[in-house]
């Protein structure tokens, strides 16, 4: 078993003729939950997506629990056991939600495995409206399935993509206590996100990207101590 869950080093990636990514390099360690931080266009989703396999990537590494992943398909990458919950949610909107859940069950093969009951406890909010439709939902309640959705398949991994972008204050923070709970049991996380106060509230350790390159990590007691990073690349 490797000792890093992610392990993504020296990753490209390219929209078209333009370089987007420079030699991202970063460790997610098992039980991390890391936030990969940067102002608006500095190169999170893109990635996410690259690692994920949803955009090609030019050059570099991605592994996953070792194993190379990299220039998989997604769907591939998804079995091997990386769940991604993309910025946009893509909630199935003609199912319920209880379908929606039931439709990426997946066994975890260890004990750990997240059922329908374990979802429902995790995101009580999701509980009386299991067979209300996917584009019946509000915007939390959206994100509250979809980051549902993708434990039913008991992933390895869990990507977060903004995950707060576009909630209302107080759905942001019933999110964050939501991804704090699953950080405590023991979920590996890697989520982009450009809200540093909902991420230092709830990551353990930061990684900072700047115009396509990761300039800073640490811890996020580092991050909260260090004026200068936050001040350069992370202000608005």
């Amino acid at each position: 078993m490797s000792e890093q869950v992610l392990s993504v080093a020296g990753l490209t990636a390219f929209y078209g003729t333009s370089q987007v990514l420079f030699g991202v390099d970063f460790e997610v360690k098992p039980g991390q939950c890391m936030a990969l931080l940067g102002r608006n266009g500095a190169g999170k989703s893109t990635t996410m997506k690259a690692i994920a396999g949803v955009i090609p990537s030019g050059a570099g590494s991605v592994k996953l629990e070792g194993r190379e992943i990299r220039g998989e398909k997604s769907y591939k990458i998804a079995r091997a056991g990386l769940a991604f919950v993309p910025e946009d949610r893509q909630v199935f909107p003609e199912h319920t939600v209880e379908d929606n859940l039931l439709l990426a069950a997946k066994s975890g093969g260890q004990g750990n495995d997240w059922t329908l009951a374990r979802i429902y406890e995790a995101f009580p909010l999701l509980a009386p409206l299991k067979t209300r439709l996917g584009r019946q939902l509000s915007g939390g309640e959206q994100q509250m399935l979809v980051i549902g959705r993708a434990l039913m398949g008991n992933p390895r991994l869990l990507l977060l993509d903004e995950p707060s972008e576009g909630l209302a204050p107080v759905i942001v923070q019933q999110i964050a206590a939501r991804i704090k709970e699953l950080r405590r049991s023991g979920t590996t996380i890697l989520l982009a996100e450009q809200n540093m106060h909902f991420c230092l509230h709830i990551a353990t350790h930061v990684a900072v990207i700047d115009r396509g390159r990761i300039v800073y990590t640490d811890t996020t007691d580092g991050l909260r101590a260090n004026e200068d990073i936050k001040t350069r690349y992370l202000s608005v």
